[in-house]
């Protein structure tokens, strides 16, 4: 039920839901049960806040439909906060105060802090995107810059060598200037990770297609498109892909190339 599926009012049978939410360890929040959420500058959108600090996150994630003529002029990001656009669906304008770029299916955008981020529909159809921002850990001699791609474009990566899992970066993994990265993680049916990862990063992931079992915290629960899971930083993860013709394939976050705050 929600908005996500266009499912509301009344209901038959009793009222349920797959979210598991366990603040500051991990959560499931299914695409049933999404609220669309008022979040200043975003204009004829319905969007919804997925992550952030009062779930356990050090980041914001989002999942926003922008309708046709969906904006947002009034700016994403800002001082000291870094973030990042993935398309999922449809066309979307995106710019920073120098130049705009068209996105299509797969395309992304990064902005470093201090640069603000506008989004507009101009198209006839319904674009879908998923959003992240997160405050900026600094490093002296180093400093992150804007990055523009699209994942059709990028060469996959057999995930630590395994021919039916895939993994697509979207930002440079060796450079010190970027205290995070954005990845696509694709299991054919069947595939799965190598082992139960620990581990000290935090994520944020949103389901893109597929259906899978997610081991959390050392508890197996059901995901599917649509779906999004916050795991905390040690908490135990790893997941595999059921069913038969599409594969389970998420975008999600990751914080790098830093060590531990004491």
């Amino acid at each position: 039920m929600g908005y996500k599926n266009n499912k509301t009012g009344y209901r038959d049978g009793l009222l349920e839901s797959r979210a598991v939410i366990k603040k500051n360890n991990y959560a499931i929040i299914p695409h049933d049960g999404l609220v669309n959420n008022a979040v200043p500058g975003f204009e004829n959108c319905r969007i919804s806040i997925l992550g952030s600090q009062h779930l356990g996150a050090s980041f914001n994630d989002y999942i926003c439909e922008f309708l046709p003529g969906g904006q947002n002029k009034l700016g994403f990001g800002g001082e000291g906060i870094e973030v990042f656009i993935y398309l999922i669906k449809g066309k979307l304008t995106v710019s920073d105060r120098q130049e705009s770029h068209e996105l299509t299916e797969g395309g992304y955008v990064f902005l470093p802090e201090g640069e603000l981020m506008f989004m507009e529909n101009t198209s006839d159809e319904m674009a879908e995107a998923f959003l992240y921002q997160r405050r900026y850990e600094p490093l002296e001699g180093h400093e992150a810059y804007k990055v523009v791609g699209n994942k059709n474009n990028l060469e996959p990566i057999h995930y630590e060598g395994m021919e039916d899992v895939l993994l697509w970066d979207f930002l440079p993994t060796d450079d010190f200037g970027f205290d995070m990265n954005i990845h696509v993680l694709q299991f054919q049916p069947g595939g799965s990770h190598g082992y139960i990862e620990t581990h000290y990063q935090e994520h944020g992931a949103y389901l893109l297609s597929g259906q899978g079992m997610y081991n959390l915290d050392n508890e197996w629960f059901p995901v599917e498109k649509g779906d999004y899971i916050f795991m905390a930083r040690y908490t135990q993860q790893a997941c595999y892909a059921v069913g038969r013709d599409e594969p389970l394939a998420y975008v999600y976050s990751k914080d790098a190339n830093r060590n531990p705050q004491l």
